[in-house]
């Protein structure tokens, strides 16, 4: 998962930055879809503590809306943009979805949490709409959705089991007989990345020292401090996203801990630095894949959202591929029926701003690839070799 600087908002702040992406108050108006165009949604937290997700998903999106429009359209239509804000709460994602369908959306980027997207893609499943998330990692939404026979739901990102896989045959091959920790928030990411971790260790022999859960939004996390004051662990893994992340790291260094911290996607946001200071970040890793705004074919794109006055983060990019890729099986199909467009886009390969995208038979990507990402100040760096 990834980032934008975003912070406290005032509300005036807010306002004007909802009207730059796309504009909240216009795009909850719910217009009619008419004969010459097609709708596109893109649904995710546009506020609340995780907004500088959803702003960053919309900020993709958007941008290649603008770009398909200044190409002519498709199939001789012009598509408009419609905004849905969840907050990542499963209710708001299922009343956002009921939504985006009564609207007449084509395609749904989205939704950002996975506890978001696995209530809202029965939805979209039931009414044939394309849903392709470039953030919800939670194996169940690809798995239930292909046992239930959906073939319209896609990600443009990898799952979270093979990321928690990735993670522990590193840590078994720098701490053999070292002591792990492993924290977990208990959500549906945080909970699957943080088993599939410990599974793995055990198969490798390694049992954690101390493992925990933590409740989310928390501000004081004395009791997992004092757990790892006692174990003393020479890694600290936390399956959880970056606020809860970057609070327990801060105390934990106040308070002498000084085990290596790393965690998943969900640290791939520059907040975590704000909230967790830079004195306490440095050093922490995550698994994400490899950054998208680096590579060649990206690189027009992103120098287009800067140029525009907004700094992209990692999900703008992908977000951007979700729409590349359904457009190309719109193309390919000569239509917006969303079965017919799946059936397209697996067809074959498709070019996109991450490169070349393919997926299996669940919707999930045949390319998989992880990397660690290392904060260092302010910034990250992508780690080779492992």
């Amino acid at each position: 998962m990834s980032n934008v600087k975003f912070g406290r908002l005032s509300p005036a702040a807010t306002v004007v930055l909802c009207l730059a992406l796309a504009g909240c108050a216009a795009t909850a108006s719910h217009q009619p879809v008419s004969s010459n165009e097609i709708l596109i949604g893109v649904a995710g937290p546009m506020s609340g503590d995780l907004s500088s997700f959803g702003r960053d998903e919309a900020l993709g999106v958007k941008t290649a809306v603008a770009d398909l429009n200044a190409a002519g359209g498709l199939l001789g239509k012009t598509l408009r943009l419609e905004t849905g804000d969840d907050q990542c709460e499963p209710s708001k994602a299922s009343s956002v979805a009921r939504d985006m369908v009564g609207d007449g959306a084509s395609l749904v980027v989205g939704h950002f949490c996975s506890g978001s997207s696995i209530p809202a893609s029965s939805i979209y499943a039931d009414a044939h709409i394309i849903q392709i998330t470039p953030a919800s990692t939670n194996p169940r939404l690809t798995n239930d959705g292909s046992a239930r026979g959906w073939t319209t739901l896609f990600r443009v990102v990898n799952p979270d089991d093979r990321s928690g896989v990735f993670a522990a045959r590193w840590a078994i091959k720098k701490y053999p007989h070292g002591k792990i920790a492993v924290l977990e928030d208990g959500s549906g990411y945080g909970d699957t990345i943080s088993q599939r971790f410990i599974a793995t260790l055990s198969s490798g022999g390694i049992t954690p020292v101390f493992t925990s859960s933590y409740r989310p939004k928390s501000s004081n996390f004395s009791d997992i401090v004092a757990g790892l004051q006692k174990s003393q662990p020479d890694l600290v893994y936390i399956g959880g996203y970056h606020n809860d992340f970057a609070l327990i790291v801060r105390q934990a260094r106040a308070a002498g801990i000084r085990a290596e911290f790393a965690g998943g996607d969900a640290l791939n946001t520059s907040e975590f630095v704000s909230i967790a200071g830079v004195s306490a970040a440095d050093g922490v890793r995550f698994t994400d894949t490899p950054d998208g705004r680096e590579s060649p074919e990206a690189a027009k794109v992103v120098q287009e959202m800067r140029a525009n006055g907004t700094e992209p983060e990692y999900f703008a990019v992908r977000s951007y591929a979700a729409v590349q890729a359904w457009a190309e099986g719109v193309k390919r199909a000569g239509t917006t029926d969303g079965v017919k467009v799946a059936a397209a886009m697996r067809s074959a390969p498709v070019d996109t701003v991450l490169g070349k995208l393919s997926w299996d038979s669940k919707g999930d990507l045949e390319q998989l690839r992880y990397a660690w990402f290392v904060w260092h100040g302010n910034q990250y760096t992508q780690e080779y070799g492992n």
